[in-house]
């Protein structure tokens, strides 16, 4: 069978806003027909702490904390809840909702994207696994988490290694296009994580830390050598190749694909109207 070939971004570490719009352009792009699917990686300079389109940022996040740490900050045009993007890899899947191998709900969707990240686990040594729901109690946690840290709990067909989260994504669909983007952590900095949050008091923040340790995991807690950056990178640039049956086309922005890009992040993901609207 004659693989598909989709286009491969490496963006290096970006601003923040620049990155989601980037995001936001590539689906543009590929709803015009301009672009075939893409999968791009990226890092995040300076390091960021990203918030899901629908969170209340007011109520859940200590702007003093992310000012004290020299964190950036920007709402996502995806759900889900906070995410200190530092140690990581960053992956966007771009691709049509009318794909031949897209299934129509969101949950399979996942399922299929999420193949390339789980290969990509399995290349490293690590034998990741999808998280699903094994009882209803454990159905209905997920549309109501409890708290504001997306690593605290994985969602359907997120990945987890024995038990723990591993990576964390999410969703939104646009123009007839689906953009997937994630975090794939090689070290978690506990401390400074918990700190960017509220809480009602100390102790449930030493609570919910505590627990936070049986929740999630960063490669390097799980190898018996240290991984490099460019080691995941190159497992996870082959394991989506496998995962989602493709073959890479290196793609670079033309200087006007970059101009837009600039544009988009000013006018929106720069703007105290777009990031603190909640």
């Amino acid at each position: 069978m004659t693989k598909e070939t989709w286009y491969f971004i490496d963006s290096g570490s970006c601003p923040p806003a620049w990155n989601m719009a980037m995001d936001e352009m590539l689906m543009q792009w590929h709803s015009e027909g301009k672009i075939p699917p893409v999968v791009r990686f990226y890092g995040w300079s300076p390091a960021t702490l990203s918030v899901g389109y629908f969170q209340k940022v007011h109520k859940d996040i200590d702007f003093e904390a992310v000012r004290r740490h020299g964190l950036g900050f920007v709402r996502r045009p995806t759900g889900g809840r906070g995410v200190l993007h530092d140690k990581e890899l960053t992956y966007s899947v771009i691709v049509s909702e009318d794909h031949p191998e897209m299934p129509e709900t969101v949950t399979e969707a996942y399922r299929v994207i999420s193949e390339g990240i789980l290969e990509g686990f399995r290349k490293l040594g690590l034998q990741a696994e999808f998280s699903v729901p094994r009882t209803k109690e454990e159905e209905e946690s997920l549309k109501n988490p409890r708290s504001a840290v997306c690593f605290d709990a994985p969602s359907w067909y997120e990945l987890v290694v024995e038990g723990r989260k591993i990576a964390g994504s999410a969703q939104t669909r646009q123009k007839g296009v689906i953009l997937q983007h994630g975090s794939i952590l090689l070290d978690i900095e506990e401390d400074k994580l918990f700190d960017l949050f509220q809480y009602s008091s100390d102790r449930i923040r030493k609570r919910m830390q505590r627990g936070f340790k049986n929740k999630a995991a960063a490669i390097n807690e799980l190898t018996d050598a240290p991984i490099t950056m460019e080691q995941i990178s190159n497992a996870f640039h082959e394991g989506f190749a496998d995962g989602l049956n493709v073959n890479w086309e290196p793609y670079t922005l033309t200087e006007d694909e970059e101009k837009r890009v600039r544009e988009l992040a000013a006018e929106k993901y720069d703007t105290d109207e777009w990031n603190y609207r909640r």
